[in-house]
This record gives structure tokens, sequence and C-alpha cells, in this order.
């Protein structure tokens, strides 16, 4: 079994520059603003030959429970609570300040294992906080630079020195190694590619990001979800920062639930921060299976919604919408009319798209929701037989032929499915450069509707083949 570490400390002592450099790879958010971090993240981290689960954590701040620094201590604590093994750790660059004191005894209180990081340990007077990092009672610091990869021998020694041996190298009673758990997969790296061919298979983990404007209740719906407090909350908006990623089971079926930062109006981003975290959002869309866009239904489908949309759409994702904040609504009935009625006039590009009202705070809708992403996932895998889609070719040619362009009317002479997530289809057809792209869009609305694709876009490439006795009669001559 491996064992679970915690890196604790107060803000800015470089704790997501230690937690990337374990995992071996820029996985959280890093920045010089403090506080960055405001969830946990629990990642499979390697430090030579030990492997373990390392979770990134929120600068700890001494403040009251009901105020933003207060909940993010308390997901901090729940950190504390889950692990084996804490990495207490300190920048010797700047010394002992009077927080260190005090979060080394809740530490000690914890009556974990500690391994005391003094980070930062590069830098020119570093050795001054070295000395004061003993005063912590927390044994020996173990001097690194967590940005330039210094010291992590010497971690690694300490961790087992803390642990002992058969503890840190995961070996249960007949001293056998057990096998290591995969962990979490970095957003936009060693991820597989979404797009490539699959048949349907609801055994793998399917990807969900979790996306929309901030403060529509993203963080809160996946709680609802997961049935837990393992995102941080509030009334404030902008509260998430990094894409975290929540594994969770709904019916046995594994799900990989990717909550993203809340995404304004270029215009009106300005901050360096910010500009990652909606940089790490869109990573999440693009390697995401299907993304649930959560609109507040007090205020719906604002622009910056309907871009966000079609952002998905483009990327070729499945969207689900659920309508948020249901629990204000004072005439339900009536307001779920309207807004499926402007989903299907302000998102025809994916017609049929399935459109959900749920309260994240009471738990209302939450099966319906669910369900619609995996009818979504499936009709996203779907594939159509070359003999039925050609089937309905002929018909379709037979009600609505192509037009004529210049005087010369198009033939469209076969259609074959290329591809799922999404379905994509190649027409061959003669000039396809003349192709109206109205005929393309019927075409598309005519497949959705007869082989019950809804709310996935349908790509379709347009082809003509070459004649392999063209030219040969002007040869004879």
């Amino acid at each position: 079994m491996t064992f679970k570490a915690a890196i604790i400390g107060r803000p800015n002592v470089g704790k997501s520059t230690l937690f990337n450099r374990l995992v071996g790879r820029k996985l959280a958010l890093v920045d010089d603003t403090p506080g960055v971090t405001r969830d946990r993240r629990v990642h499979a981290a390697k430090l030579y030959d030990l492997h373990f689960d390392v979770i990134d954590t929120a600068g700890f701040e001494d403040a009251a429970a009901s105020t933003l620094p207060g909940r993010m201590r308390a997901q901090t604590e729940i950190a504390i609570r889950e692990a084996d093994l804490i990495f207490f750790t300190i920048d010797a660059k700047s010394g002992l300040l009077p927080d260190d004191r005090t979060f080394a005894e809740i530490v000690r209180k914890s009556g974990k294992p500690v391994v005391l990081v003094a980070n930062k340990a590069e830098a020119k007077g570093a050795q001054g906080g070295m000395l004061e990092a003993w005063e912590l009672g927390l044994g020996e610091p173990i001097p690194v630079s967590a940005e330039h990869g210094q010291g992590m021998p010497d971690l690694r020694d300490a961790v087992i020195e803390a642990l002992g041996e058969a503890r840190a190298f995961g070996e249960d009673e007949d001293g056998e190694d057990e096998e290591v758990a995969a962990g979490e997969v970095l957003i936009g790296e060693d991820i597989g590619d979404p797009d490539a061919e699959h048949s349907y298979d609801d055994t793998k983990a399917m990807r969900i990001a979790v996306v929309g404007r901030p403060n529509a209740g993203k963080s809160t719906l996946i709680n609802a979800l997961i049935g837990e407090e393992r995102l941080l909350t509030g009334p404030e908006a902008g509260i998430t920062r990094d894409s975290i990623s929540v594994d969770w089971d709904w019916h046995g079926r594994r799900l990989k639930l990717f909550d993203t930062a809340g995404m304004r109006r270029k215009a009106r981003i300005h901050e360096k921060l910010e500009v990652m975290s909606v940089q790490d959002g869109l990573r999440a869309i693009r390697f995401a299976e299907i993304v649930i866009i959560v609109l507040d239904a007090t205020i719906p489908f604002e622009k910056q919604d309907l871009q966000i949309a079609d952002l998905i759409i483009r990327e070729g994702r499945a969207p689900v919408i659920a309508f948020n904040k249901w629990d204000l609504i004072d005439h339900p009935q009536e307001l779920l009319a309207e807004l499926r009625e402007k989903t299907e006039r302000l998102l025809p590009q994916a017609r049929g798209l399935q459109a959900v009202p749920v309260s994240a705070e009471t738990g209302r809708g939450l099966d319906k929701l669910m369900d619609a992403v995996i009818r979504t996932h499936k009709v996203w895998n779907s594939r159509v037989s070359t003999g039925k889609l050609n089937r309905w070719l002929e018909g379709i040619l037979a009600h609505h032929p192509p037009p004529a362009v210049a005087g010369r009317r198009l033939k469209v002479k076969y259609v074959t499915q290329a591809k799922t997530r999404p379905p994509g289809f190649i027409v061959q057809c003669s000039r396809p450069d003349a192709m109206p792209q109205s005929y393309v869009r019927y075409l598309s609305n005519s497949l959705r509707e007869a082989f019950d694709m809804p709310g996935v876009p349908i790509r379709i490439a347009l082809r003509t083949s070459d004649n392999p006795f063209a030219g040969r009669s002007k040869k004879r001559n």
C-alpha cells in the first residue's frame, strides 16, 4: 500500500512548486502571488524509488472559519487528517514568521510523521532561515530548491526515516511490494487522443469538465454530485483557480470530474494569474469527453455563456447544460420552457442539446443531469453502418436533391462514417467546393434526426473521388 503525503505551510513558501517537482510535471498553477492554490489536489508522485500520493494544499492562514482564508484552512486540515506524512514547508530565504510557529504546533498535535522542508535553500541568506527552522521542534530541516530540483536525495532519505522502510516502500506484512496505484492524469499531457477511434467502452473513466462563468456554482455542483465538500466554495466569484480533478463512481460507472476556473470575457481578464487559470480551463475542455456547462438560471445565456458553448462544440466535445440555482426560481415550468426554446434557437449547431434544471444547493435534478451526461456520451460515441447511411442518402436525394450551381447539377454519390467522438462523415460528391453550406447543414440535421444523434457536434467532410479513367479517351484520340 502506498502512503499519502500532504504539503503544508503558509502562503508563498513554494508548496505548489514542490508538488509539481514530486509529480514530475507542471500540474499546479505557480505564481509569485501569495495564495494561488485554494483547493486541495491529489496526484501520484515519485521521489526516486518511492511511489506515493501527494496532496497540494492552500496556504495555511489564521482566519475566521466563515472567511475565504478560513475555508481554505479547513481544506488543509482535511488534508492533514487524510495524510500519512506531512511535508511542513518553510521559506528558508525569508526565515520563520509567526504563522510558521502557529501551524507547526497544529501539525505536531496531529501526531503524523513530519518532514521539515526548508525550500528556496539556494537563495542568498537562506542559511539563517535554516538555523531558525530548528526552533519549530519538527526535527532537522531538509534544504531543498523545489524550483531547481536540488536536495531531492536528502528529501527521499528523510521520508524513509520518518515512515520506516516498510511503510515508505509500500510493503505488506509479507514484505512484498504492492502494485502502485495509477494517479490522476495531467490535463493536456499523457491523456490519449480524445478524438481517436474507440468502440463504446463504459469501463473506462469518462472525463467530464465542468465549466461556466464565475459564481455559476461549478464547485458546489461537483461537491453535491460526489456527496462531500471536496472543493472550496463560497459566495465570492472566482474562488477556483486550478483545474482540479476528482475521481468518482456513479452507479458503477467510473468518472473523472474536472472543476475549472470561471471564464470571463477576454477583455475583462487582466491579471496574469487569471489568464493562467482560464488557459488551464481551456485545456480541460480540449481533453474532456463531456463538458457540463453550468448556467446561472437567474441570469442565463449571457454572451459569455454562448461563447463558451460555441468553443466546446468547435472543439468537438459533447456539451450538456445544467441550469443551476433552480431553487431560486419562482415560476419553474414557465422558465424551463423558455430556456429550452432559447437553447434550440441560440445553439443550433448542437440541435437537441440536453439541458437540465438543477440545484447544487438542494441536490435537485442531479440524477437527471447524470442521465443526460450518459446519454450524450453514448451519442458522441455512436456509429452508423455504411449500408444504413446510403439507404438514408437515397431517400434524401429523392426528396431534396442538391441544387444546381452555375447551371450544373451537383451529384452526391456516397456517404460513410469516418470517425466517432464526435461523429464524423465523409460525403463523396462532384465539385465539393461548389456545394452550398446550406445543403451541408441540411444533410447534418437530417443525419441527426434520422439516426437519433441529438446534442453533439456532427462533422461532414466533402470529398471527390479521382476517376482513374479520366483522360483515357483523350489519349486514344
